[in-house]
């Protein structure tokens, strides 16, 4: 991960702090969030025998969300950065993984559901869902950048005051560049928000880290570079209902020693070429 070391202008940095505390889990990876967690947080948890007893830990994900949870091309597998973080998890703690692929409207209401056991779709943690669910530690921290082609002179979020990018008008990432004085070409999402970047139309884009890095793995960056991170960042975890304390404490000790053997760094770089797991 690059050091946070910009500052950022006053303006900027309280539209960072509301985004992440909107949270950018699930749906198109251009920081909007879709899913709809409006209902009360349940008091019947889960605990850790429970889950032992049962063998196995069940376990909501879309399964096409590229590439967190997607099906591999001619296998037809489920993988992705999210299934192997948590088959790992539930290795450690000695049962199997049973995936529910569930579309991202309605994953939340099924964990209140007791249709599964937790959410592993890249939940960013803030305080709306932290008063209803309970939060493993973060296993994903990822800041918002700002993308520009090389040899750009844009080095800063303050460079886009009179610039032009290209936003989704849904995204989070409109209101910083917006807020930051930009004048805002509407886009659909990512694709087409580089590809305007590429091919000079636009100054810059704002987007997250995690679909940089996962373009650049592809080859779908070239040409283009981070000129800077927010100083604030979003941060994923598995999302359990309210009341799951010793499954939680469980699963954290797992991610802990996963952390420190390298595998949870192992898996990152597999997906985005470097650690994006701290």
């Amino acid at each position: 991960m690059l050091h946070k070391t910009r500052t950022l202008s006053a303006l900027f940095a309280a539209t960072a702090a509301a985004l992440v505390l909107a949270g950018c889990a699930g749906g198109p990876a251009d920081g909007t969030d879709s899913g709809d967690d409006s209902a009360a947080g349940s008091s019947n948890g889960l605990s850790l025998q429970e889950v032992k007893d049962a063998g196995k830990l069940v376990v909501a994900t879309e399964g096409t969300y590229r590439p967190f949870s997607y099906h591999e091309d001619g296998s037809g597998d489920l993988t992705g950065y999210d299934v192997e973080i948590i088959t790992a998890v539930a290795d450690k703690l000695g049962v199997d993984v049973e995936f529910q692929e569930t579309q991202w409207d309605a994953i939340f209401a099924g964990l209140e559901a007791g249709r599964f056991d937790l959410i592993a779709n890249q939940v960013s943690i803030n305080d709306e869902r932290t008063a209803k669910y309970d939060f493993s530690e973060p296993y994903t921290i990822s800041p918002g950048v700002l993308i520009v082609p090389e040899g750009s002179a844009i080095a800063s979020f303050d460079d886009l005051a009179g610039k032009t990018t290209a936003q989704s008008l849904t995204s989070n990432w409109y209101d910083i560049a917006e807020g930051a004085g930009a004048t805002v070409e509407p886009v659909e999402g990512w694709a087409q928000a580089v590809e305007l970047v590429k091919q000079g139309r636009v100054d810059a884009t704002v987007n997250d880290e995690l679909t940089f890095l996962d373009a650049k793995k592809n080859g779908d960056t070239d040409g283009l570079k981070i000129a800077a991170e927010s100083d604030d960042v979003s941060t994923n975890a598995f999302a359990l209902r309210k009341g799951s304390d010793d499954l939680v404490d469980a699963i954290n000790a797992a991610l802990d020693e996963l952390r420190a053997d390298g595998t949870l760094a192992e898996i990152s770089d597999k997906y985005f070429g470097e650690d994006v797991s701290e």
